[in-house]
C-alpha cells in the first residue's frame, strides 16, 4: 500500500522498509503493520490533539512533568509552543509507560523506536501469526474467563506496584496473544495490555484511584458475562486500600472482597462517576459501531 506521509519519512530514514496494511484507527492513533528487514512490526501514528477524541485529557496529564523548564513554562501559559510541547509529552507518555511496565514484567508490546510522533513496536499475534484479536472480539468459557480475569488482576497489581495506572483499561485495549509452547508443548493464549498514552502516575495524579477502580470494574463487568461469580467481586477497592497502606506487592494474596467504612457521601465524586459512566458507555457504543462497520 502507499505509505501515509508520517511513515514515508521513516522509510526515507531507513527505520522501516515497507508498509503492509492499516491495522486499525482508534480514538488517539492509527496503527499500521510494517516490515523492517525480516521482522513484521507495527507503527502507531498519534493523531494531533485537534483530531483526537480521547476524553478528559486534563485528568490524565495532571502532574506530568517535563525536564525542560522553558517547555514547562510554555505549557503552563498555553502558548503555541507550549501546546506543541504538551502534545509531544502526551505522545511520549506511552513510550515511557511501555518501557517502565516491560521492565516490571507486565505483558505489554515491546517498544523499539519512537520518531516524529510514530511509535514502532512489537506486533502482537495469534497462533496463526496474524494480528491478535481484542478481548471484545472473543468469547470465553467460564474457566477461561476466570483464568484471564485472574491474570489481568495480577497485571493491574504489577502495574500499580510499578507506580502506573492504565486509566482506560477495558476489553477494547487488551489483546489475546498466543505464546508458543516449549519443546513441542502446546502454546497458551494470554492477555497483552495495549494503548497506554493515558497512563497516569499512581502517586502523583489525584484521579489515579478513580481510574484504577474503573479499570478493575471494566474487567469485572466484561468477564462477568462469561463467569457471573465475578460480578460479586470487589478487587478494585481492595487493591487500592492495600496500595495506600504500603501493603501491596506482586505476590500479595487478594480475596476479591472489601468491607467499606461508613462515611459521608462525596456528591461531587458521585456525580463525576455518573458522568464518567455515561461517557464510557458512549465511547463503548462508538467502538462497537466502528467494529461492526468494518
Amino acid at each position: 500500500m502507499k505509505p501515509p506521509p508520517r511513515l514515508q519519512s521513516l522509510i526515507e530514514e531507513g527505520l522501516i522498509d515497507t508498509v503492509v496494511r492499516q491495522l486499525m484507527s482508534g480514538k488517539e492513533a492509527m496503527v499500521f503493520v510494517v516490515r523492517i528487514g525480516d521482522e513484521t512490526r507495527c507503527a502507531k501514528i498519534y493523531k494531533e490533539a485537534t483530531h483526537r477524541s480521547f476524553r478528559q485529557a486534563v485528568d490524565y496529564t495532571e502532574n506530568r512533568k517535563v525536564k525542560n523548564s522553558r517547555s514547562a513554562r510554555a505549557m503552563a501559559k498555553g502558548s503555541r509552543f507550549g501546546r506543541q510541547e504538551q502534545e509531544a509529552a502526551w505522545q511520549s507518555a506511552e513510550v515511557d509507560a511501555l518501557y517502565r511496565l516491560a521492565a516490571a514484567g507486565v505483558r505489554v508490546p515491546q517498544p523499539y523506536n519512537f520518531h516524529d510522533g510514530v511509535l514502532l513496536m512489537e506486533l502482537v499475534t495469534d497462533s496463526d501469526g496474524d494480528a491478535a484479536p481484542r478481548l471484545n472480539d472473543v468469547s470465553f468459557t467460564t474457566a477461561q474467563a476466570l483464568a484471564h480475569h485472574a491474570t489481568l488482576i495480577a497485571e493491574v497489581v504489577r502495574m500499580l506496584c510499578a507506580g502506573v495506572v492504565h486509566g482506560d483499561l477495558s476489553e477494547f485495549n487488551i489483546l489475546l496473544a498466543h505464546t508458543p509452547g516449549v519443546n513441542g508443548a502446546d502454546g497458551v493464549d494470554e492477555p497483552v495490555i495495549i494503548d497506554l498514552p493515558q497512563a497516569v502516575d499512581a502517586a502523583g495524579n489525584n484521579h489515579a484511584q478513580r481510574m484504577l477502580l474503573r479499570d478493575v470494574a471494566n474487567l469485572r463487568d466484561f468477564f462477568g458475562q462469561f463467569a457471573p461469580t465475578l460480578l460479586r467481586t470487589d478487587y478494585g477497592p481492595e487493591i487500592w486500600s492495600l496500595y495506600q497502606g504500603g501493603l501491596l506487592s506482586n505476590d500479595t494474596p487478594l480475596t476479591g472482597h472489601f468491607e467499606r467504612k461508613h462515611a459521608d457521601v462525596d456528591m461531587q465524586a458521585v456525580l463525576r462517576e455518573i458522568d464518567d459512566a455515561r461517557a464510557e458507555d458512549a465511547a463503548r457504543r462508538l467502538r462497537m459501531e466502528t467494529t461492526t462497520a468494518r
